[in-house]
Parts: C-alpha cells; sequence; structure tokens
C-alpha cells in the first residue's frame, strides 16, 4: 500500500448535493459472525492510562455461546475512544484504557525449526532471512486449528522491503549502479508470505510454536504454480519456463482474503518497482508493461544482477528471454496453510492488477463471489464469480473452483445504482478487433479490458469486506490527490466526487438481492473522511466521530464491527495538525459512528487484522515503523511488528 501523495490542485466543486443524495441513512442488521486472529511478542506498549505497562495479563476465561440474542446485548463501541497523537517522537502503540498490547512477532524474529534471531547490526544472510519473518507485515488470517481450539495458524504477508534496517548500510550500488547480489537475495528473501503455529498457554493466551513443523517462509523465490486460463499462454513464457507453468517467487503481497474451503489468498500489489524494459519503444508497445507502471529503469535495481528482472526483449533468445516475466506476476495465490509441502498456485481466472485484498460473500446456496480493488489513483473494483458453487460434499475439489468463471468490473451510476461489466473475451467489445485474441490476454491485461468496457475510476479502492450478517460490501478508497487534475481518468465521478481528495472515503454496496452473482448494485457513501477543522469545507468530511483521513484496512469482526485502518504519509500538513499517526478505528454500521481505538508509532501505517474465534484477542500489524520500535529504546533498528491486543479483564475485544 502506498503512502499518501503530497501533491495538491487548486481545483475546487461543492459536494453538498452529491453527498447529500448518496448519504442515505438506512439501517443495517448488527452482529454475525467473522473471522479471527493471533498473537505478540515484547515491545514498548501503552494505554491511556500510561500506567500499567508491568501489569500481570490474567489469563482468558472461556466465552459464552454467541447467541443471537447475547449479540444484541454486546455494545459495538463499549470502549473509551484514544485521543489522536500529535507528538512526532511518539514510538509505541496507543490502546484504550483497559487493554494491553504486545509485540508478537517482529522482522528477524526467528521462525523456521533452526533459524536464529536475527541480529542487531542487520548482518544476517539471504539464508538467515529465508528462515525468520519478513518485512513490512500486511494482511493476515487466523486459521483454527480443525478440532483443536486451543492451536491456530496465523499467516502473514510481508508485503515490501524496508531496505534502511535490512542492510547494514541500506541499499548500495557500485560506480556502474549495479546491485550487490548478496543484498538483492536478502531483499528477495524478506517479502512474501509467513505461516506461523500459535497455541494457548495455561493462562488461555496466545503463544508461538517455535518448533512447528507448520511454520515456514514463501518468498520470492518460493516455486508456484500458474493455475487457470493464462496458464501455459504464450504471453506466460520465458526462456526458463517456456511451457508457462511454473513461476518463482511472489512479491508485494499487500492484503488477503480466505476461502471457503479454508485456504489463505495473498494478493500481489505493486510489483512493477522490479521490473525494466530498458527498450522505451517496445515498453510504450505492450500494454501489459506500459499499463502497469512499467518503467525504463526500476526503482530496486534488482535487473541488474538477476536477468529476470530484465523486461527487454531479446528477439534472440527464446520466447524473448525474460520479457514475460512481468506478466506473471500481479495475481492472487492461493496457499494452503495446513500443508507445508503443497505449492502455492496462481489464479489467473481473478485477473491481474495491482491486487489489494480479496472479500468473500458465500451465498446459502454455495455460490459466491470474490471482491478486489485495484490500489492505484484511477483504478477498478472487481469480482470474481466461480462457474461452480462451494458445496462441503462435492465430489469437486475445492481447489479448482477459482479456475473457472467469470471476472467483472464495477460501473457506477449517479443515481446511487451501478453494474458489474463482464470481463470476458467475445463480451462487451473485447474481441481481436481490439487485440484480445482470447481470455488469457484479457486477464493478463485486465486494466485495459477494463478501460475498454467503460469502468469507473475510483480514488485508489483498497480493502473490501463484507457485513457479516446483510452482506453489504464496504470499501475504501484511500486518497486521489489528482481527482480533478484535468486529466481523463482522474475526472470527477459519482462515487469520486471530491477533487483533491486527500483523505479519501468509503463507499458501500449492496448486492441485489445479496446474490454474489448479480450483475446489478445499489451504492451510497459511507462517510467521507477529512479533518473537520480544515479550512477548506471540501476537507472536513462526514464523519460522526473521531476525525481521521486515507483509510486503507477494513475488517468486519463476528459482532458485525467494522474497523478501519490508516495509511497516510504523518508528517504531511494535512494530518499533522489535527489528526495525528496512523491508527485503528471502529465504527457502529448502523449509526456510523466512529471511535479511534488504536494509535502507532511514528512512520507506520497500521495494516493488517485478524481476531480469534472468541474475539479475546486482536491482532494488527504495525508496518514499516520509523524510528526503534518495537524496542522502541531510541537506538534499534524499527521492525514491522504484528500486535496482539487483549482486554484486561479477558473480555471480548472492543465491548
Amino acid at each position: 500500500m502506498s503512502l499518501f501523495e503530497n501533491e495538491h490542485t487548486s481545483e475546487k466543486r461543492s459536494l453538498e448535493a452529491m453527498i447529500q443524495k448518496r448519504l442515505g441513512r438506512r439501517e443495517l442488521l448488527g452482529g454475525g459472525l467473522g473471522l479471527a486472529a493471533s498473537g505478540l511478542l515484547g515491545g514498548f506498549i501503552t494505554n491511556c492510562s500510561q500506567s500499567d505497562a508491568t501489569k500481570p495479563t490474567p489469563g482468558i476465561p472461556p466465552s459464552p455461546r454467541l447467541t443471537a440474542e447475547l449479540r444484541d446485548t454486546l455494545p459495538l463501541l463499549g470502549f473509551t475512544a484514544i485521543a489522536p497523537i500529535l507528538d512526532q517522537s511518539f514510538d509505541r502503540v496507543m490502546v484504550p484504557k483497559g487493554y494491553r498490547a504486545e509485540a508478537f512477532y517482529s522482522w528477524g524474529d526467528a521462525l523456521v525449526v533452526g533459524a536464529k534471531q536475527a541480529l542487531a547490526d542487520a548482518k544476517d544472510s539471504a539464508a538467515d532471512q529465508m528462515l525468520q519473518a519478513g518485512q513490512s507485515h500486511d494482511g493476515m488470517i487466523f486459521f483454527a486449528w480443525p478440532n483443536d481450539p486451543s492451536r491456530a495458524l496465523l499467516v502473514i504477508n510481508h508485503e515490501d522491503i524496508e531496505s534502511a534496517s535490512l542492510h547494514p548500510r541500506g541499499q548500495t550500488r557500485d560506480l556502474a549502479g549495479l546491485r550487490p547480489l548478496a543484498e538483492v537475495e536478502k531483499e528477495l528473501a524478506a517479502i512474501g508470505v509467513s505461516v506461523l503455529e500459535i497455541q494457548r498457554n495455561k493462562n488461555g493466551l496466545w503463544e508461538r510454536v517455535s518448533a512447528s513443523r507448520m511454520n515456514r517462509r514463501i518468498t520470492a523465490t518460493t516455486p508456484m504454480r500458474l493455475s487457470g486460463p493464462a496458464a501455459g499462454h504464450p504471453l506466460m513464457a520465458t526462456e526458463a519456463d517456456p511451457f508457462a507453468q511454473t513461476v518463482l517467487g511472489t512479491m508485494n503481497n499487500c492484503a488477503a482474503g480466505r476461502t471457503p474451503w479454508g485456504t489463505y489468498l495473498t494478493c500481489e500489489e505493486n510489483f512493477n518497482k522490479y521490473f525494466a524494459n530498458r527498450d522505451e519503444a517496445d515498453l510504450k508497445s505492450r500494454r501489459e508493461q506500459s499499463r502497469y507502471g512499467i518503467s525504463s529503469k526500476s526503482e530496486e535495481g534488482w535487473d541488474s544482477v538477476m536477468e529476470r528482472f530484465d523486461a527487454t526483449l531479446k528477439t534472440e533468445r527464446p520466447h524473448g528471454a525474460y520479457v514475460n516475466e512481468v506478466n506473471r506476476f500481479g495475481w492472487v495465490v492461493e496457499i494452503d496453510p495446513f500443508d507445508p509441502q503443497s505449492l502455492p498456485k496462481k489464479r489467473t481466472a481473478l485477473g491481474r492488477f495491482a491486487h489489494e485484498n480479496v472479500g468473500t460473500l458465500l451465498a446459502e446456496d454455495g455460490r459466491m463471489a470474490f471482491y478486489m480493488g485495484d490500489d492505484s489513483r484511477g483504478e477498478y473494483i472487481y469480482k470474481f464469480m466461480p462457474q461452480d458453487a462451494f458445496k462441503t460434499q462435492s465430489k469437486l475439489p475445492a481447489e479448482d473452483l477459482l479456475d473457472e468463471g467469470t471476472l467483472a468490473v464495477a460501473v457506477f451510476h449517479e443515481n446511487g445504482t451501478g453494474e458489474w461489466v463482464d470481463l470476458v473475451h467475445g463480451r462487451n467489445g473485447l474481441d481481436r478487433s481490439k487485440g484480445f485474441m482470447d481470455q488469457a490476454e484479457v486477464l493478463v491485461n485486465t486494466r485495459s479490458a477494463a478501460d475498454l468496457v467503460g469502468a469507473t475510476p475510483m480514488d485508489r479502492p483498497e480493502w473490501i469486506t463484507i457485513h457479516p450478517t446483510n452482506h453489504d460490501i464496504y470499501v475504501s478508497l484511500t486518497n486521489n490527490s489528482k481527482r480533478g487534475n484535468g486529466e481523463a481518468q482522474q475526472a470527477l465521478n459519482a462515487a469520486n466526487p471530491r477533487a483533491n481528495n486527500i483523505y479519501g472515503h468509503i463507499i458501500r454496496i449492496s448486492e441485489t438481492n445479496a446474490d454474489p452473482h448479480s450483475r446489478t448494485f445499489r451504492w451510497e457513501f459511507y462517510l467521507q473522511a477529512g479533518d473537520p477543522l480544515h479550512s477548506d469545507p471540501l476537507q472536513r468530511g462526514t464523519i460522526n466521530g473521531d476525525a481521521f483521513g486515507s483509510p486503507d484496512g477494513l475488517w468486519f469482526d463476528k459482532l458485525g464491527r467494522l474497523w478501519i485502518q490508516t495509511d497516510f504519509d504523518d508528517a504531511d500538513p494535512a494530518y499533522t495538525s489535527h489528526i495525528g499517526l496512523n491508527m485503528l478505528l471502529a465504527s457502529d454500521p448502523s449509526t456510523r459512528e466512529v471511535k479511534r481505538f488504536l494509535v502507532g508509532p511514528k512512520g507506520c501505517e497500521i495494516t493488517g487484522i485478524a481476531s480469534d474465534a472468541e474475539l479475546k484477542t486482536l491482532w494488527v500489524n504495525v508496518q514499516h515503523p520509523t524510528l526503534s520500535y518495537p524496542s522502541s529504546d531510541g537506538r534499534s533498528r524499527p521492525r514491522s511488528t504484528t500486535v496482539m491486543i487483549t482486554k484486561e479483564d479477558g473480555g471480548m475485544i472492543g465491548t
């Protein structure tokens, strides 16, 4: 998830009519069942009283059965909101009074059996890093252990490299601009996914299992299988993989999702930064590169020492050498967390773009939809509808359900309705006359296909989450400083009406008849984020409660409480005066009230969220802190960290 941009335009436009038109205040059902979360390790943590950092944490008693009656009696926002933190030297995690937060799993922690803890000077090798926690913790999912409530798996994405911390002296290059191979190899090992087993201790608290055979790292060098319509296609073939069946690695794994059959979906986002096509004329002619932000010079310089990241056409080599390697990234990857020997699969039927997360809607009859956002300014919202329904008694292996189905893209209309337009070869103009020879070309060039059918450009669509009982779909539109700047792709539209949208907004979608396969829907603004004290009325937002901007992570817990995570540049003047550092908030969908629950250390993004089945433990990720968190000693290298949050009285989170 890229940080909030710091650009401003002078164009202004009144939003009153448009916002009021779409801010219908219809009642929503509360309650429902959700997913779960995980745990943490040491570190400096703070609550509002700042007096109980050394208090022992009590054991967690068993939860009563969550009936509909009990759910109705539990408050969704039953905690005291914390104040914003404006202090640019703050280097801890703040939670409400009565809660505790502990660092649970930080970059460099030993994970795989035989691993060692990372060295303080970052002189660990790539081989060491391959067995340790990666960097830039992001999306994560809690997987309950079958038939054993005391065990679970926590699966965590590692989105990006934090090179200033990863290497003793940060990234280096020689006089010719070449990167040291050892540094690049360590960077390849620092991104991807962690799978870790956790268990309850004698006090009922979750802890990591250091000797588990289930613990593993998946990195940018892990073999993966290509699956679905684009597997085996010429656009996916390289000199090293002429049959387009196997690819090495996954990268820039942003957020995640889970399938009804219990597998993990990790999303490849900003993969473009690792590749370069040095032939600018050829680059411009390849929409599968130019439309995805590939340039003639890579950001990280991996291509200087590893040829597979050089996307320049070499006509004398089989399959043009590695010109197609970039096409093998930008997919949703399915991982079986309970089978350490299984190969991850890149599910090409779900389209290729800067995937943020996957929100899953499952109907009673087993039909499904998987909702996805393309996290770039002016990009789109998609859903994939598998051809076959999920049946627990089906003879069809559930793992095949993501290979056949229909990908569609959203169009938002001014009257509060919308439609899903199929991205299928032979429909809606996606044919040979427009350069789409088959379905694989549609999927490799998903963005171009969506352009052609007239999808609505959005303000950086990021996380998508589904209400657990009424199945409404919530989408975070993080921000877009280019909206209304005169570019055609950034023109104001009904769903993105605010020029220079530096604070972002959240949209709520209701499928017709709550049908996952519906091609029509209704939509409204859930809220416009902003600073209520801003000098520009258009930037004040419509928040009922605590102010925030740049909503990113969205997640519903089992009670139907909406959690909102933020990702903005906390040094930007738009945030320093009143909003402060990045945070986690909770919202009641029926009233739209918002309360601040957590604030993170300077420089971090708050992202990734999960809970255990009883909602007694909440896990949240602190990504790329810039001071010294979680040591918070003013000296140590900062480490991205998964944080575990519990109530001191052992109660349910948020109540």
